[in-house]
């Protein structure tokens, strides 16, 4: 009886707390309609196209085929879904926009990266950088593991040519691929640098990407000086043996009782 009392809690306090995030959902995304709204003259005309389209082609055809009340659910239906495409799109491009050139736009874009079929992705910013604000971004997934570098190209290329030669000896014959994110010739602006990562060769499986991430994750983490010492000051020697002594005195004092 009480077992099934807390299972009912449980799924109580299950729906609620869908409900609250259901609701937060909502209201960041009206929250990003109405700021896209304002800068964006064209999003209020674009969607509203999107969604009058296919309305209108399936109420066409039902003038052919009858069944013009379903017809009118289903364009509802996709309407909706074309407005809500152009409104994510538009919304990301306006963010690209304004984000474009600042120290940290690649972390952003990378840190949003998204699964698709066949398809993950493992995202470690920042795992190498330099006083200059440059930073080596580590994403592992399908294609294998990607180096992408955001800052000022000639610094960047030792600082990714060193985090490489690390992850060569972790990875094998796993493909390590390297991308610069910039506007220059042989670079990727970080409008199109989800786009590229998604083009790249599918080398690895995709229930393989967890166990990759980790192993290197792992490894590089034990490799790391600063993670060889506790943090902080280091106790002096004379501290050091007090607390031996201490400890040692605790244990036999638990030995006599």
């Amino acid at each position: 009886m009480a077992k099934d009392i807390r299972e009912k809690e449980n799924k109580k306090a299950e729906k609620a707390a869908k409900r609250a995030r259901g609701k937060e959902t909502r209201s960041q995304m009206w929250q990003a309609f109405q700021l896209q709204r304002k800068r964006d003259n064209k999003l209020i005309p674009y969607m509203l196209l999107a969604f009058l389209i296919p309305v209108i082609l399936l109420l066409l055809l039902s003038l052919v085929f009858g069944w013009w009340w379903l017809n009118l659910i289903v364009g509802i239906i996709l309407g909706v879904a074309a407005a809500l495409f152009i409104f994510t799109r538009r919304l990301q491009a306006g963010v690209y926009d304004q984000i474009e050139g600042e120290s940290g736009a690649a972390a952003w874009a990378l840190s949003n990266l998204r699964d698709g079929v066949g398809m993950k992705w493992k995202t470690e910013t920042g795992v190498a950088t330099n006083s200059h604000m440059d930073a080596v971004h580590r994403v592992v997934g399908t294609p294998g593991v990607v180096l992408v570098g955001e800052g000022t190209p000639h610094r960047l290329k030792p600082m990714m040519a060193q985090e490489r030669r690390r992850l060569a000896r972790i990875v094998g014959k796993t493909p390590i691929y390297d991308v610069v994110v910039g506007d220059e010739e042989g670079q990727v602006p970080v409008k199109k640098l989800q786009n590229h990562l998604m083009r790249l060769p599918r080398n690895i499986k995709k229930n393989e990407v967890d166990g990759l991430e980790h192993k290197i994750s792992s490894i590089t983490r034990l490799n790391n000086p600063a993670n060889a010492m506790p943090k902080g000051p280091l106790p002096k020697g004379g501290q050091v043996a007090g607390m031996n002594r201490r400890a040692r005195r605790a244990a036999n004092r638990g030995k006599r009782g």
